[in-house]
């Protein structure tokens, strides 16, 4: 089947943990009670999930962010809240899913019900029951949930044709495209006016129907790289029939046999086995007055150049322009994809290439630190950032565990030799306090 890139751009964003609580037990008859309070539930992930009866990323283009659900906040009698369900979002089999700033491939979702999590949902805050030691058996400490993961993605559906449409620039691909299907393509009375592949759904009477696709025209060379047509041949291995069409007008003073046998040869240097699908010969612009003329000596050429007993190619004369013939040329194609089996959707070459390479990166520094344009310092990075939101800095036992996990990664010795000095200030997203040296 020949493959062609429909592309979206989308951001997910999981949702947050719920917070942990701060409690005590304040029960008649129950001296020292202590803490009880529970922890935050998780936060929804996003998912990815393969529905097959999807066929395009049309939805995407109108809906780009998606959302996780938060976790309930945990409550008092050390009950935890309540984790939050995940978002489903169903894509079409097919579909790679990258991430955008990185383009790295994080998923090939190939399998119908596949399900893949692009943003994992944050685990939920601890309550102060969790803190509770020998020497604080009654802590004001509790966690703020872990926030969702965010990530903006690019999403490309690699949409499957059965019928290809192959011949030289300006031979009318296009329009019979156009006539015979939903497509809408650019048309011109020029060469190469397709520069990428055109794609349309033909409907043949009740419910039966397939995808055609004309590729960017083909010129003599294209399998060693000339032209366009290169990148688009290996596409066309994939599609189980091909229509091969001519120009029969004449109007260009190039003869069609020639040309017939120039994008065949074509076909076998670039890979053998794309001789083996089904080929119909589409002759076209039959409206113009030499079309019949030339057909007729198409004929007689291709006759003499068949080897013995070989099976005179099926010609089909047709007019994109007046719509003639075009019928008898569907329904052919029709019965062909019928009896056609499909090629393997990966090959082994493919397989290989999206094989993923697990290494181990470097360990990201927990914190940067930059200078705002009033001069005070700002403190940065995912893993500080992470932990001042699940700090609750309402409690004061918490602000002040948060200052002893800062001061262990070393942020004071680092502002320090950044040039701070006593009472500057220092930020943490819209958090501000001074440095105290």
């Amino acid at each position: 089947m020949s493959l062609f890139l429909d592309t979206a751009k989308i951001e997910v964003r999981a949702g947050k943990g719920g917070d942990g609580a701060v409690a005590f037990r304040r029960e008649k008859f129950v001296p020292d009670g202590g803490p009880w309070g529970g922890d935050g539930g998780r936060g929804g992930s996003v998912i990815f999930k393969v529905d097959e009866g999807m066929t395009t990323l049309m939805d995407f283009r109108y809906n780009r962010i998606f959302r996780g659900k938060p976790g309930e906040k945990g409550m008092t009698k050390g009950m935890h809240g309540r984790g939050a369900q995940d978002l489903i979002v169903k894509v079409p089999q097919g579909t790679t899913v990258k991430d955008f700033e990185t383009g790295t491939v994080l998923v090939d979702l190939i399998e119908n019900h596949q399900e893949f999590v692009v943003a994992k949902g944050g685990r939920g805050g601890r309550g102060n029951i969790r803190f509770a030691t020998a020497k604080n058996p009654a802590p004001e400490v509790a966690e703020n949930g872990e926030p969702g993961e965010e990530r903006m993605l690019m999403l490309e559906l690699r949409v499957l044709a059965d019928v290809g449409l192959v011949g030289f620039p300006s031979v009318g691909k296009s329009t019979l495209l156009s006539v015979v299907s939903n497509a809408r393509p650019k048309i011109g009375a020029y060469h190469f006016t397709t520069i990428t592949p055109n794609i349309g759904m033909v409907q043949i009477g009740f419910g039966d129907s397939f995808v055609m696709a004309d590729m960017p025209g083909l010129i003599q060379g294209a399998h060693s790289g000339a032209g366009l047509g290169i990148q688009f041949l290996r596409h066309i291995e994939r599609t189980r029939v091909l229509l091969h069409v001519l120009d029969m007008s004449g109007l260009e003073e190039r003869d069609p046999f020639e040309d017939y046998q120039t994008i065949n040869d074509e076909l076998e240097s670039y890979n053998l086995r794309l001789m083996e699908r089904p080929q119909i010969i589409v002759a076209n612009k039959m409206d113009m007055p030499q079309a019949a003329e030339n057909l007729e000596t198409f004929k007689k050429k291709l006759a003499e150049s068949l080897e013995v007993n070989q099976e005179m190619p099926l010609i089909y004369p047709v007019s994109g322009l007046t719509k003639e013939g075009l019928q008898p040329l569907l329904a052919m194609t029709s019965e062909m994809l019928s009896q056609t089996p499909e090629f393997p959707l990966y090959d082994e070459e493919d397989l290989a290439s999206q094989a993923a390479y697990y290494g181990f990166e470097e360990e990201e520094a927990p914190f940067k630190i930059e200078r705002d344009p009033d001069g005070a310092y700002r403190l940065t990075g995912e893993k500080l950032i992470k932990l001042y939101k699940m700090t609750n800095l309402e409690h004061d036992e918490s602000a002040m565990k948060f200052a002893r996990q800062m001061r262990g990664w070393g942020v004071d010795e680092a502002l320090r030799s950044a040039g701070a000095e006593d009472g500057d200030l220092v930020r943490i997203e819209k958090f501000e306090f001074e440095f105290v040296d």
